[in-house]
């Protein structure tokens, strides 16, 4: 499925009222499916030159995370959204764990990236996910990320 020409079912427009990255910091460009545990995602932001994460060397792998822990939290808002919830519950990315990098740089992949995430456990103090991106196919970042949700003041 990868680079594959189908649309994404939900497009930012979509889900970016839902979870706290905006403009240029909100790098997913949609989600292609998801369901009670899983998501898949899709971006290009990788390329733009003003990338928010890029330096002057370029956009380094290890912004892969962010994605992941983007995709994590799209997930989790349209959960909450399915069950009902006006806005979901703001949470915290506390820790990530097991990262492992098969590239350098992202800026210089073309085509889009497909951003995967599995939530593992979720309940009302957070969440844990696992994550992976691919680009044309092959698995380019994974690990780990947990969530926190504050308690309400």
């Amino acid at each position: 499925m990868p680079d594959s020409p189908t649309p994404p079912t939900i497009d930012k427009a979509g889900f970016a009222s839902l979870v706290p990255h905006a403009g240029d910091m909100c790098l997913l460009d949609g989600v292609v499916a998801f369901d009670d545990n899983t998501i898949h995602a899709i971006s290009t932001t990788h390329v733009a030159a003003n990338h928010p994460l890029r330096g002057p060397r370029g956009l380094h792998a290890v912004h892969l995370a962010e994605y992941g822990a983007q995709a994590t939290a799209v997930h989790g808002a349209l959960r909450a959204r399915a069950s009902g919830a006006t806005q979901p519950r703001p949470g915290m990315l506390v820790s990530l764990r097991g990262v492992k990098l098969a590239v350098d740089r992202i800026d210089d992949l073309a085509g889009r990236l497909d951003v995967f995430a599995e939530c593992l456990l979720a309940d009302d103090a957070g969440a844990q996910y696992t994550f992976r991106i691919e680009h044309a196919g092959r698995e380019i970042a994974s690990g780990r990320a947990a969530v926190i949700h504050p308690a309400a003041p």
